[in-house]
């Protein structure tokens, strides 16, 4: 597998960084609709760790962009996005956060309590058992069991999905299983929040109201560490804005309006 997708012409001035962890490909809709007017790059991440993976985004950068870009990242990836513009504030001229997680372990009982009001008894039970399938790696058809699983997850967490097949080009559960680790201690101890402080950009969070992700966990914890912010939540809206019947043109609006500096 590529580690990066290039869409338009160059220069290339934004990068779409996906979700998952380990769901390499699931933003190319975003991608391909954004390269209608601007040169795009989609990386792949394939480290395992969350340091490994901000210098494999920064390699990409080195190599593909020649001024600083709009970094737009979607649930993990909207993580990744933050600490990357935290870490590298040189390289991110603005940064777009999709369908965050939140910042703060406080929020995840309502994560927690609005999936499981989604999910029916049979589709509950199956979580469990595809859970513990998860984590036992020697498990023959992992990558089956983690799809199986995602899918449950994006049905819950969809309000009027527009097609229901992803384009992830490859399950990395391996990845997911190292990196959810790490990243849930980084935010029980309060770091993930603090690194906040760091970031120099402007910042744009874009947050479906149906998504199970609280949008009170993003809003309420950025708002305390992030100077230049602005938040739009989106009605009747799930986790996958542009894959939604209700706000998949203001979704794609809102975005163009925030890269319209980048248009010649």
């Amino acid at each position: 597998m590529e580690n990066l997708r290039l869409y338009g012409d160059k220069p290339y001035e934004a990068i779409v960084v996906h979700g998952g962890p380990g769901a390499p490909g699931s933003v190319a809709p975003v991608a391909r609709v954004l390269s209608k007017k601007i040169g795009v790059i989609e990386p792949f991440q394939t480290k395992d760790y969350i340091e490994e993976q901000i210098n494999e985004l920064r390699e990409v950068i080195e190599k593909y962009c020649n001024k600083p870009i709009t970094l737009i990242g979607h649930s993990w990836g909207a993580w990744l996005s933050y600490m990357f513009a935290a870490k590298h504030s040189k390289y991110v001229k603005k940064l777009i956060i999709v369908g965050s997680g939140p910042y703060d372990a406080k929020y995840l009982h309502l994560m927690n309590n609005t999936r499981n009001s989604r999910f029916t008894e049979e589709e509950k039970q199956r979580i469990n058992q595809l859970s513990e399938l998860l984590h036992n790696l020697d498990t023959d058809n992992l990558n089956q069991v983690f799809k199986e699983l995602g899918n449950i997850m994006t049905k819950a967490d969809s309000y009027r999905p527009i097609v229901s097949e992803n384009e992830i080009v490859k399950y990395q559960p391996k990845i997911f299983m190292q990196i959810m680790p790490e990243i849930s201690e980084l935010r029980k101890k309060g770091e993930l929040l603090d690194i906040g402080n760091n970031i120099k950009s402007p910042v744009v969070v874009i947050h479906g109201d149906y998504d199970p992700h609280p949008y009170q966990g993003v809003k309420e914890p950025l708002s305390k560490v992030i100077k230049n912010i602005k938040f739009i939540l989106l009605d009747n809206c799930g986790h996958y804005p542009w894959n939604e019947q209700h706000d998949k043109d203001r979704f794609y609006e809102i975005l163009f309006d925030e890269l319209k500096d980048n248009f010649t």
